[in-house]
């Protein structure tokens, strides 16, 4: 019964083609042309694979190992954004959408303290494993496909920094500062006082054990708090910058984030967005949502922009990075796969498949499925000093 319910789940499949190898043996093509990528069923589907929801479903039965894949892993979400509609739509999967709006509720503070402690402490042993010296775990910028992962994770700071127009003794707070390096960088380089703020313990102890050893500690500090519990009483900035944080706060909070951003910022003061987006406002798929960024939301384009008018805030500039994540992701999993075998040590076979999918998922995504990163530069009211050109950045 299930594989007959397989089949027929596998023929909405209109769009691109592809094999599948049951456990039994039997091979079958779907979709329409060649096929240019294998699924192979290692065994029988388990009573709990539910094609309700069939990102969660795959995506558990291969990190179980019940399933594989062969081929070229950018095509298989290729096909899967092809047949979107076809295996979410109402009937056969109708019941994903309200499922997926229950799980989808406000990331209240509490719930987001745990959900970045979920992914971000699972220690910087494992994090120092695949990143860079700079422990950046965020989107680098390439100026050259033959640059390291640490130079253009450099070049991603400085990128920023640039862009914020940085003066001597102006006050700097980075919002989900990870591991510290663009508050250091920038009191090294620009002489600001600077304000990290992190939910991560392993990352706030880190970042504080490097601030004192640089001899910092009198002109950066680091926090462990809610962005939203700062007291814009007590700090005011004249530059913000959030790199890879808003995708955590959840849609309901987009608002928020937006109010707190002018609470804190002087008039005339810029902030930086740099944050994932997608095509449309969608829930992030469950997969993701359940493993990896439990709280998450990715916002589209037009939904950050819309917001911006409602607390004055003018934009400036916008900058796609998308083929930059995924030369990023690429190296990241690249790294990944030198240490598999530690890293099963430190957890276990099922999570290194599970984060293995989802680096590589990750990079296919920004390739093919229209998943975009962007950097926003806006100001806090009008300001009418700034450079008539971005030439500052670029040269």
């Amino acid at each position: 019964m299930k594989k007959q319910l397989l089949k027929l789940f596998l023929e909405k499949f209109t769009g691109g083609g592809f094999k599948v190898v049951f456990w039994d043996g039997e091979e079958v093509q779907y979709g329409t042309g060649p096929p240019r990528v294998k699924i192979i069923f290692n065994q029988p589907l388990p009573l709990t694979f539910n094609l309700e929801d069939p990102i969660l479903a795959f995506g558990e039965a291969y990190m179980d190992g019940i399933i594989d894949f062969e081929g070229d892993f950018e095509e298989i979400i290729r096909i899967v954004e092809m047949n979107k509609q076809n295996i979410t739509g109402d009937g056969f999967t109708g019941k994903i959408t309200s499922a997926l709006k229950t799980l989808n509720s406000t990331a209240v503070k509490l719930k987001q303290k745990e959900n970045i402690q979920h992914h971000y402490d699972l220690g910087n042993d494992f994090f120092s494993l695949w990143l860079d010296e700079t422990m950046s775990y965020s989107c680098a910028y390439f100026k050259s496909p033959e640059d390291s992962l640490y130079q253009a994770q450099l070049q991603k700071i400085d990128h920023i920094l640039k862009k914020l127009q940085l003066k001597p003794g102006e006050r700097l707070l980075d919002i989900g500062s990870g591991w510290g390096w663009l508050i250091i960088r920038a009191a090294q380089q620009y002489n600001v006082r600077a304000l990290g703020i992190t939910l991560s313990e392993e990352q706030f102890k880190s970042t504080r054990e490097r601030i004192k050893e640089l001899g910092l500690s009198g002109q950066v500090e680091v926090k462990m708090l809610d962005y939203l519990d700062l007291d814009e009483n007590e700090y005011r900035f004249d530059k913000i910058v959030s790199v890879g944080m808003f995708e955590h706060v959840g849609k309901e909070n987009l608002p928020r984030y937006m109010e707190k951003i002018n609470q804190l910022l002087v008039p005339g003061g810029l902030s930086i967005l740099h944050t994932i987006t997608g095509v449309t406002e969608n829930p992030v798929n469950s997969w993701i949502k359940k493993y990896i960024f439990p709280g998450g939301y990715i916002p589209s384009l037009r939904e950050i922009i819309w917001l911006l008018p409602d607390y004055n805030f003018h934009l400036l500039h916008l900058e796609s990075l998308r083929l930059h994540y995924a030369m990023t992701l690429d190296r990241w999993y690249k790294n990944f796969c030198r240490h598999i075998d530690r890293i099963e040590k430190m957890f276990d076979r099922r999570f290194v498949r599970m984060w293995g999918l989802y680096l590589r998922g990750c990079a296919a995504s920004f390739r093919v499925s229209g998943l975009n990163i962007y950097q926003l530069l806006f100001s806090k009211g009008l300001n009418n000093n700034l450079p008539l050109t971005l030439e500052y950045v670029y040269k």
